[in-house]
């Protein structure tokens, strides 16, 4: 026989308070509001106190996709007063499993007008900055600074140790989240109070050895858990409620149900926040993680003068099928992304002739780039901005 006992756990066992909130207390709150909140509201620990502290807050998600669809969601549910948004993708279909701020009719949508619109719906007091960017060297600092934390929903290690590297240079909170397969892990690096994401992984690991979610698959489910509980440790944050996972890392394993908080330190000798007065942005990221550098990249204009003037290229399209059934480049053949690093695409690609790999955007293609240059391939390029640049150069070319 199961018996369950109703009653409210958090009355019976309460964490302290940590850390300060990290935003000030804002407006009053007005009837509406009250309405709206009024199931936050009758928590103790958030109160009318705390529930301003919300909607004066200001938090960037970076990524529109997977993680940062649930984070999204409950932040503007939860009042959240101003949410950014950065991504430079467009909505596809392969998305929508997972990445649940988007549907069916915003297929071929910018992801940030997307979210923007599902916000709205959601809570249409939440001012929304849309960014849609690739997030750089050139402009991290400037878009970090207008925000008090800073939410890691990336699938990339270039761009994570960016994100990280830039919320040290500012003392900004990093609420991260990552997902694979089945497992996902959660954690806020905050190097004024505990270690960074470097502490813990100093360097990437080899290019290729960690597949990205079009090779490996994750469950879509695994988002939504993970994302929310990135919400959650924002919301902990904002309010200074709780004890935030600053120092400590959730690992979830979703085959075996089962959840590990486990303990991460400082790194005293850190390369990064051992001293942060000391702290800047490394100058290229992708070379820091083995990616391909900018030598290796094809403007669509480029690639169009080689195919004019008769040039024999090896052109290959490293998406999936359904991809390539929609919309390919003439003259292409089909190789998935995934084959390059089980050894099959090396087997149909000949070495004596120029390479030129594309995909969506131009980042799995440059995945793609890096293995054949490990397996010892010479004149190998990707086309800079895929498949959707080659399309705008021949509406506007």
């Amino acid at each position: 026989m199961l018996i369950v006992f109703n009653f409210p756990i958090s009355s019976v066992r309460r964490s302290a308070i940590i850390f300060p909130p990290v935003v000030q207390v804002g407006r009053e709150l007005t009837t509406a509001d009250a309405r709206r909140y009024s199931r936050q509201l009758v928590i103790p620990e958030i109160g009318s106190l705390g529930q301003q502290r919300i909607s004066n807050a200001k938090v960037l998600c970076v990524g529109a996709g997977g993680l940062g669809s649930p984070v999204l969601l409950y932040l503007a549910a939860a009042g959240v007063g101003t949410l950014g948004v950065i991504d430079f993708d467009f909505v596809d279909e392969s998305n929508l499993q997972r990445q649940v701020i988007h549907g069916q009719s915003d297929i071929g949508r910018s992801k940030v007008e997307s979210a923007k619109a599902k916000i709205h719906e959601i809570n249409p007091a939440v001012t929304v900055d849309m960014h849609r960017l690739r997030l750089d060297v050139s402009n991290v600092l400037e878009i970090f600074s207008c925000y008090d934390i800073i939410v890691d929903g990336t699938d990339n290690f270039a761009t994570r140790y960016l994100i990280n590297d830039a919320c040290v240079v500012l003392n900004k909170p990093c609420v991260m989240g990552s997902v694979f397969r089945f497992d996902g892990q959660a954690s806020v690096f905050w190097s004024a109070h505990g270690p960074c994401y470097r502490c813990v992984y100093p360097t990437p690991p080899p290019e290729g050895l960690v597949p990205n979610c079009a090779e490996s698959g994750v469950l879509g489910a695994l988002c939504g858990l993970i994302g929310a509980l990135q919400a959650t440790e924002t919301l902990k944050l904002i309010t200074g409620i709780g004890s935030p996972l600053v120092g400590s890392m959730v690992i979830y394993n979703g085959l075996e149900s089962t959840y590990d908080k486990i303990k991460i330190t400082k790194d005293p000798d850190c390369s990064l926040c051992a001293d942060t007065s000391k702290a800047q942005l490394l100058e290229d990221y992708e070379a820091f993680c083995g990616l391909p550098t900018f030598s290796s990249e094809i403007t669509a204009e480029q690639l169009a003068a080689r195919i004019h003037a008769g040039e024999v290229i090896q052109l290959i399209d490293v998406r999936e099928e359904f991809e390539w059934d929609e919309f390919h480049i003439q003259g292409a053949v089909l190789i998935p992304q995934a084959e390059f690093y089980d050894g099959r695409a090396q087997t149909k690609i000949l070495r004596d002739r120029p390479i030129v790999l594309y995909c969506h955007l131009g980042i799995r293609s440059a995945h793609a780039l890096s293995a054949l240059k490990q397996s010892g391939y010479e004149d190998v390029s990707h086309l800079l901005g895929g498949i959707d640049s080659w399309n705008e150069y021949k509406r506007n070319g």
